[in-house]
């Protein structure tokens, strides 16, 4: 049996981690390098980081900032903010990345995806997407939750896999911060159309969020942010009643 997977997520502004609720009124919530030396201490799986202030001009920035998180972690971790190409994403892969996610340049550009595959092989490859209800249809969104487009969850999910894509991390922009648990029904059908890891996002607010998804939802993983940096709820806590609720998960330190 696989095991489940703990993904704190740091979303960084700037140079900092910042959390907000449904993508809008971010708080500051720590150092990145910092909190990515405790998560990996805690016992996380994996990490996820966002440059979602990503430009051109500040991805040497970032570059440096994941050359620091690499020389203090010994776990894992994806990164993700403004890549639009190969080059990019090889420059974040010597800095210590093990993965990269991608979102709106993928929709921009879908061969992307097959690019990025092929050049450092599916398991690298994370499309992230963000989606919510309109009128009973998942609608994907880009530009990190500002944009609508006409695509539907389940169809791009598809022709994400089909170009490559190793692994989808899903956010339900309607739960996002909202602490009232995942998107369950729509990761549970989700997982029926792909045949790729995935992370589910959005939601989480206490202990019984993590172990509903991972027993309904299909999920391989799941990400939260404010839960894990407020001290809402430990890495070492969380897992140990994963596994008192009989969920394989992967040992804490």
């Amino acid at each position: 049996m696989l095991t489940k997977r703990i993904i704190p997520c740091l979303d960084i502004k700037e140079g900092r981690t910042v959390k907000g609720i449904n993508f809008k009124n971010l708080v500051d919530a720590g150092d990145p390098v910092e909190l990515a030396s405790y998560y990996s201490d805690q016992g996380a799986d994996e990490l996820v980081f966002l440059d979602i202030s990503a430009t051109a001009e500040k991805r040497k920035t970032f570059a440096a900032l994941v050359r620091k998180i690499a020389q203090k972690i010994n776990i894992p971790f994806t990164v993700g903010g403004g890549i639009a190409s190969v080059a990019e994403a090889r420059t974040l892969l010597l800095a210590g990345a093990d993965k990269i996610s991608i979102n709106s340049a993928a929709i921009r550009n879908p061969t992307l995806i097959k690019e990025l595959s092929e050049a450092f092989g599916g398991q690298c490859v994370v499309v992230a997407i963000d989606a919510k209800k309109v009128d009973d249809t998942w609608r994907v969104y880009s530009v990190g939750g500002a944009k609508p487009t006409s695509l539907n969850l389940f169809t791009w999910a598809k022709e994400v896999v089909k170009l490559g894509a190793g692994e989808i991390l899903f956010t339900s922009m309607d739960n996002d911060g909202t602490k009232q648990g995942f998107a369950n029904k729509a990761l549970l059908q989700l997982s029926k159309t792909v045949n790729v890891p995935i992370i589910a996002s959005g939601g989480a607010g206490e202990i019984a969020h993590f172990t509903e998804t991972f027993r309904t939802s299909g999920a391989d993983a799941a990400l939260a942010a404010s839960v894990f940096h407020f001290n809402q709820i430990t890495i070492p806590q969380l897992k140990k009643e994963l596994h008192t609720q009989g969920i394989a998960i992967r040992k804490t330190p």
